[in-house]
């Protein structure tokens, strides 16, 4: 997939990424190259911030056995955006989830409660 694009000014949700907007007259389009892209999968986010930056960290969970005192995040990637860009983001992110709850039902956010003696072997 080279390019798709969506109107300016609008969030790309997954139907305007995967058709090309209809053009209208003196209307702006982004076109999305996705020639360089790449995916990574994480279960760890966390955010910080400044005046000037939003930085956002993605890794992964490396513990393998509940209760471990220490648990160890790989980081694998920091996205740094300005305060817009996360606020634009943030709206985007709750649409998405709202859309998905509404679909698939409420998600639970919290401290996981599993057994004493469970663990992944």
């Amino acid at each position: 997939m080279a390019d798709k694009s969506t109107p300016a000014g609008g969030g790309a949700t997954n139907q305007a990424a995967g058709q090309a907007a209809q053009s209208t007259p003196g209307q702006t389009r982004i076109l999305w190259d996705d020639t360089n892209m790449r995916s990574a999968y994480a279960n760890v986010a966390n955010v910080a911030g400044t005046r000037e930056e939003i930085i956002l960290l993605f890794g992964m969970n490396l513990a393998w056995h509940a209760g471990q005192k220490d648990i160890k995040v790989q980081l694998i990637d920091r996205i740094v955006v300005s305060p817009f860009a996360a606020k634009r983001l943030a709206i985007l992110l709750n649409q998405v989830l709202k859309d998905y709850e509404t679909r698939y039902g409420t998600l639970e956010v919290g401290a996981t409660k599993t057994a004493p003696d469970s663990s992944v072997q």
